[in-house]
């Protein structure tokens, strides 16, 4: 397009400097040369207008062609785009699912366990006010009494026969144990005595300095050695009980810290002969105790035992004289049935020569053979 227009501009400018040409040729007065010059004009415009028609058909048939190409790079485009679009939109929907997916599956895992934190809140709750029945309990002398016999007497409970002990048993002088381990003479009955000691403990783990700590330990020690002399004096009788008895702490963390840090008080209560269990070493010594009743029992069925061994063995020789008994009857049994046998011989051999005996002519004959064998003649 640059081109034509390029030649157009200088088309007309040549036809100016013609003009140009011709003026000055008329001015000077040259008929015959402004003839000439106007025939050049004339055939220079005839060739510039056949020159301009033929870029004008040049320009029509490459602005053709360039708007076809352009339309056909229109087409072509548009379907990369629709395609482009069409992809990125499934990539997109794709996304979005994918998406939808995992915030759904995300959502349900959260609601799971929202469910989760919350059933563990109601048991924390529930917990928390078992907690605080469980304060309200231990923080009454008599409630806690309660709480330590209870506890003593699942233990005893779960692991012993119910003939093997008695709870709140009455010792002589109206003394009444928590528990009364039946045992046989040596040892003897056991008393089995619940104590809780928990204000003297508590004022223990309260302390905040070195000489609070020493005055609640004196009270702590004072505490349980108290409650030792008093299981010593009231629940070890001689001639009645065994000549030693239990203090059952409920509390392994009060049995640890009496362990740990007050020896010299379970070197007293050893000497009192008072022994200090907690949950574990009460069901330790409650498994032992078991083992002695049973070996105690063994004892006391061994002479009943033996006695039913002697009667199974007089019973043992009778059955073998019987048997032997028995043995004769078969022996006599085997020789009748063998007599029986020969006589079932003896019986069949004769029957088998009458079935062979002739009628008619062989009548005589038969007589002749028959008759040496009848008796009397």
């Amino acid at each position: 397009m640059e081109t034509s227009v390029l030649v157009a501009i200088l088309g007309a400018a040549a036809i100016l400097v013609l003009a140009a040409v011709l003026l000055a040729l008329r001015g000077k007065g040259g008929e015959a040369d402004l003839a000439r010059a106007v025939d050049a004009i004339t055939q220079a415009q005839g060739a510039l207008a056949g020159r301009l028609a033929q870029l004008a058909e040049t320009q029509t048939t490459a602005q053709t062609q360039l708007a076809e190409r352009l339309q056909a790079q229109e087409r072509a485009l548009s379907r990369t785009v629709e395609e482009r679009l069409a992809d990125m939109a499934k990539r997109l929907d794709d996304g979005m699912q994918q998406s939808a997916h995992r915030q759904a599956t995300t959502m349900h895992d959260l609601r799971e366990r929202l469910a989760v934190i919350d059933a563990a809140q109601k048991n924390i709750t529930e917990l928390s006010a078992q907690v605080v029945s469980l304060q309200d309990i231990l923080s009454n002398k008599q409630s806690r009494g309660a709480f330590g016999e209870i506890q003593l007497a699942d233990l005893v409970q779960s692991i012993l026969p119910p003939s093997a002990y008695e709870f709140q048993a009455t010792l002589s002088g109206g003394k009444r144990v928590d528990c009364l381990l039946k045992l046989p003479n040596p040892p003897g009955p056991i008393g089995v005595d619940a104590k809780f000691p928990l204000e003297s403990w508590h004022l223990l783990r309260a302390a905040q300095d070195d000489a609070g700590r020493v005055q609640a330990g004196r009270a702590f020690a004072a505490d349980i050695l108290k409650h030792v002399k008093d299981i010593a004096e009231k629940y070890i009788v001689p001639g009645e009980t065994a000549e030693s008895a239990l203090m059952f702490l409920p509390s392994e963390a009060i049995y640890a810290e009496l362990h740990a840090s007050f020896p010299e008080v379970v070197e007293k209560s050893y000497r009192a002969k008072v022994w200090i269990v907690s949950p574990t070493t009460l069901m330790a010594t409650l498994n032992t105790v078991r083992a002695v009743l049973k070996d105690a029992r063994m004892r006391e069925q061994a002479g009943l035992i033996q006695k039913e061994v002697r009667l199974l063995l007089d019973d043992v020789g009778r059955l073998d004289s019987r048997v032997a008994q028995l043995d004769k009857h078969f022996v006599q049994a085997s020789e009748d049935i063998r007599q029986i046998r020969i006589s079932t011989d003896k019986v069949v051999k004769r029957a088998d020569r009458i079935e062979s005996v002739q009628v008619g002519d062989e009548a005589q004959e038969v007589e002749v053979a028959v008759a040496p064998k009848l008796p009397g003649v």
